[in-house]
C-alpha cells in the first residue's frame, strides 16, 4: 500500500488549499449574512453560487467521481480523493459544495453514472453535474426502524405504464432546497420477496402531484441550509412513468448499500478535516489564554489531549486511506468490513476531539461565536446516519466469529 500523492492529486490538494484559504473561509461569514438578511431561508445564496464558479475555473470540480464508463467528473481514484476530501472538511458547510462534491448529491449522481438508463442520465445526471440542479435522497422513514433499511414501508405498486407511490419519508437531505428538483425514492414493490429483494428506487421529480414537503428538520438547532437542509415528505399516490425505474426492481437494497461505500469515504474524511481544524483553532487559543498563572498550553491536560488527538487522528486516517486503496483495489464487497470500522470509529475519535476543543474555549465553543458547536453536530450525527454505530459493530462481530483466512 503506497498512499504517497500522485502529482495530479498533490497538485489539487496545493490548489484546494490555496482555494480555502482565499475565498472558502472568509466566505464563512458572509454566507451568515446572507442567510441572516434573507426572507427566505431556503432562496439562493450569491457567495456559495460565486464559490462554485471560482471552483470550477480552478479544476475543483465533481472530484468524487472515480473512473466510470461514462467519463463523469474528474475520475479520481477513492484514494486520491481521499485527502482531498479531508481538506474539504476544514470548511464543510462550504467546500463541499462549492465543488459539486456534496452530499446527497454525490451519492446520488453515483447512483446514475452506475444504474441509470441514458435517458436517466440524460435528464437528470447533466444538470447536477453541471451544477444546475440539485437532489434529495429519501431513504429513512419516521414510523419504522429504519437502522433496518429491510423495515422500509413506503409502497411503491405498479399499475399500468406507471408506478404509485405512498409513504411517509424523513431525514431526506437537500429536500428543502428549491434546486432539489430530484428525489431520489427507495420503496417495498414485492412484499412477498425475500426480504433484501422487496425494495426497488425511483427517480421522482419533486413537482410530481401527490409528493408534499411536509416541514424542515433541524440537527442540535441547526437546520443545514447550505446542504438543501432536511425534509419531512409525504407521498399520497404519487405518480410516475415505470422509466422512472433506476435498475431493475428489487434491486433497491443492493444499489443502497453502493451507494453508501465511497460515501463513508468521503464523510470520514471531511470528519477528519473537521478535526484538523478544531485543533488548530485550539493552538490559538491554548497560546493566548492565561489560567493560573500560566498560558492553556502549558498545562498538563492540555498537552496530553493533543497528544491523544494527534494519535487518534493518525490511525483513523490511516484506516480510511487503507478502505480507499481496498476500495480502488479489490471492491466496495470486499472492503466492507473496512468500510464498516471506519464508519464507527472516525466520527468517534473526532467527537472526542471536538468535545475537548469545545471545552479548551469554554463558553465560547458551544455558541456560534465559533465554527466548533456547528462541527460537533455535523459528527455526531454520523453515529446514526447511514446506520447506527451499533448496527456496524454488530456486523463486525459477526465478521470476527467467522473462520479466518490468514
Amino acid at each position: 500500500m503506497d498512499f504517497a500523492p500522485d502529482p495530479r492529486s498533490a497538485a489539487l490538494d496545493a490548489e484546494l488549499a490555496a482555494f480555502l484559504t482565499d475565498r472558502v473561509l472568509p466566505a464563512e461569514p458572509v454566507l451568515e449574512a446572507e442567510l441572516a438578511a434573507a426572507p427566505d431561508r431556503w432562496g439562493p445564496t450569491p457567495v456559495i453560487a460565486a464559490l462554485q464558479v471560482e471552483a470550477r475555473e480552478r479544476g475543483l470540480w465533481n472530484l468524487f467521481l472515480p473512473p466510470n464508463p461514462q467519463g463523469a467528473g474528474a475520475g479520481l481514484t477513492n484514494l486520491q480523493y481521499a485527502p482531498l476530501a479531508e481538506r474539504s472538511g476544514r470548511s464543510p458547510r462550504l467546500a463541499p459544495v462549492a465543488m459539486n462534491c456534496a452530499a446527497p448529491d454525490t451519492g446520488n449522481m453515483e447512483l446514475l453514472v452506475h444504474y441509470g438508463s441514458e435517458a436517466q442520465r440524460e435528464r437528470w445526471l447533466g444538470p447536477m453535474l453541471e451544477g444546475r440542479r440539485r437532489s434529495a435522497f429519501c431513504m429513512t422513514e419516521p414510523n419504522v426502524a429504519s437502522s433496518d433499511a429491510t423495515n422500509i414501508a413506503t409502497r411503491i405498486r405498479r399499475d399500468g405504464d406507471e408506478y404509485v407511490i405512498d409513504g411517509v419519508k424523513w431525514w431526506s437531505t437537500g429536500a428543502m432546497d428549491p434546486d432539489a428538483t430530484l428525489l431520489v425514492v427507495m420503496g417495498e414493490t414485492d412484499p412477498d420477496a425475500e426480504r433484501h429483494r422487496r425494495q426497488s428506487m425511483l427517480l421522482v421529480p419533486r413537482d410530481t402531484s401527490g409528493v408534499t414537503i411536509v416541514r424542515p428538520l433541524s440537527v442540535f438547532g441547526y437546520d443545514d441550509r447550505e446542504h438543501g437542509g432536511h425534509a419531512e415528505i409525504r407521498f399520497e399516490g404519487a405518480r410516475v412513468p415505470v422509466d422512472a425505474l433506476l435498475g431493475g426492481e428489487g434491486e433497491g437494497f443492493a444499489m443502497a448499500q453502493a451507494r453508501l461505500g465511497p460515501g463513508r469515504i468521503h464523510h470520514c474524511m471531511r470528519a477528519i478535516g473537521m478535526a484538523e481544524r478544531a485543533l488548530d483553532l485550539v493552538r490559538e487559543r491554548v497560546g493566548a489564554r492565561t489560567a493560573f498563572g500560566s498560558t492553556l498550553a502549558e498545562q498538563g491536560v492540555v498537552r496530553q489531549w493533543l497528544a491523544e488527538a494527534r494519535i487518534d487522528l493518525e490511525a483513523v486516517r490511516l484506516l480510511v486511506l487503507k478502505t480507499a486503496w481496498l476500495m480502488d483495489t479489490v471492491g466496495a464487497r470486499a472492503a466492507r468490513t473496512e468500510i464498516q470500522a471506519i464508519k464507527v470509529a472516525v466520527p468517534r475519535v473526532v467527537q472526542r476531539v471536538l468535545d475537548r476543543a469545545i471545552q479548551l474555549f469554554g463558553a465560547a465553543g458551544v455558541s456560534a461565536d465559533t465554527p466548533l458547536a456547528a462541527l460537533f453536530a455535523a459528527v455526531r450525527t454520523l453515529r446514526i446516519a447511514d446506520g447506527p454505530d451499533e448496527v456496524h459493530l454488530a456486523s463486525l462481530g459477526r465478521a470476527e466469529l467467522r473462520p479466518q483466512r490468514r
